[in-house]
């Protein structure tokens, strides 16, 4: 990378860090989302929004012989998730200016990419290369650490399933070397649960409302805004919905999710999330097989592995929502405290939508959220058609008959 680049790095990993922690302890303190009109942390966005720009105006300057934009497409990643991160930190402090130095690089990496000119959770999940055990964040919080920690983790072992799950077309159903590839998909849905569990438990209510959430708002790259950032950004888990046959890239519902969530994501996993619409659930080449008469007892082993990946998968979504998204962000949405100082009158839908960190109004996140659970745990409600249900009971069914029909070992 160009010196310009490492000193913007170097600053993102230090001086930024230590400014946005002395802003959000204040916050903390204080008990409310953001203050206004207190010099002394006025000061401090002031710094960071100025220091920020003069950084990133050294690294666009057109004068430089070689360019100093990297090359490299990972770089251009990076160099692209570390500007998010300042743009980010802006719109979080509410600091309007300068910032608008960053839109042009912001915009022409994030065009000689194919993704959007924001940071993404991929940014801070798994492209996000750790300098001396540390990584880049917003703040030195523990809880911000262990929130990305955790969710990058997650994100590994969502990966790690799928890629079991993906090589299972080519071997077949009923092959054992398929039951080797569903244990292991069972283990990476294990680990699912189980560091969702974790996070649960480490995870503060009011340090990820009040000092984490609020990076994750949408903001303003040129004359668009981009949604904010959303942990489920990344190719991994739309693979095991749409192979176990949970989820339909055919369903104008889920179809929307897909297309909604495409330029927010790492480039290799577009390419990934492209291949998904493709392929075949291993739903569908059960039901076929089983169809066929008398199952073998490797495909009978195989179908009970199956149908434990798939309980497994809506544990982990019904685990996250319940667990996680409700107590973290719907409950405490319901007594966020007011901003302190700012002199202006608020906007009210600009306040609900700040709320989601993502966008549309919270009831719309999370009525979106519940469906999906809805899908994922293939559960029946009023208004649906209870999704990949009718299918997995006749798996299950077929399961329960070969096994009445099976001679008595007595």
């Amino acid at each position: 990378m160009s010196s310009a680049v490492d000193d913007f790095d170097r600053w993102i990993r230090n001086d930024f860090v230590a400014l946005n922690t002395r802003l959000e302890e204040a916050y903390f303190a204080a008990g409310a989302q953001i203050l206004h009109g207190r010099p002394e942390l006025e000061t401090v966005k002031g710094r960071i929004v100025g220091e920020g720009a003069e950084l990133i105006a050294r690294i666009t300057r057109s004068d430089s012989t070689p360019p100093l934009i990297p090359t490299d497409d990972d770089e251009r990643y990076e160099l692209l998730g570390s500007v998010g991160l300042y743009l980010g930190a802006c719109r979080r402090h509410e600091i309007d200016g300068p910032q608008a130095t960053a839109w042009p690089l912001a915009q022409l990496l994030a065009s000689s990419l194919g993704v959007a000119p924001r940071f993404v959770f991929a940014h801070q999940a798994l492209y996000n290369r750790a300098v001396g055990d540390t990584f880049r964040t917003f703040t030195a919080l523990a809880d911000e650490r262990a929130f990305i920690l955790y969710n990058g983790l997650s994100v590994l072992a969502y990966q790690r399933t799928a890629t079991a799950l993906r090589r299972v077309p080519t071997l077949g159903v009923s092959s054992p070397l398929t039951a080797y590839l569903l244990r292991e998909a069972r283990s990476g849905l294990d680990d699912v649960l189980d560091l969702g569990r974790t996070l649960s438990k480490t995870l503060d209510v009011d340090r990820f409302f009040l000092n984490i959430r609020p990076y994750f708002k949408p903001h303003r790259v040129g004359g668009v805004e981009y949604r904010g950032v959303n942990a489920g950004d990344f190719a991994a888990i739309n693979s095991i919905d749409v192979l176990l046959g949970l989820c339909s890239p055919y369903d104008p519902f889920y179809q929307g999710l897909l297309t909604e969530k495409y330029p927010y994501m790492a480039p290799e996993d577009q390419a990934l999330l492209r291949t998904t619409v493709t392929a075949e659930p291993l739903l569908d080449a059960f039901l076929r097989e089983t169809s066929d008469g008398r199952l073998t007892p490797q495909l009978r082993d195989n179908a009970e592995l199956f149908l434990t990946v798939c309980r497994l998968h809506g544990a982990a979504t019904a685990f996250h929502h319940h667990r996680l998204v409700v107590p973290f962000l719907q409950a405490p949405a319901t007594r966020a405290p007011q901003e302190q100082g700012k002199g202006q009158e608020q906007d009210p839908e600009r306040e609900a939508s700040d709320l989601t960190t993502s966008g549309p109004p919270l009831h719309v996140v999370m009525d979106t959220l519940a469906r999906l659970v809805d899908l994922r745990t293939a559960r029946r409600r009023p208004g649906t058609d209870g999704g990949a249900r009718r299918s997995l009971d006749r798996l299950r069914h077929a399961l329960d008959a070969d096994q009445d029909a099976a001679p008595n070992s007595e």
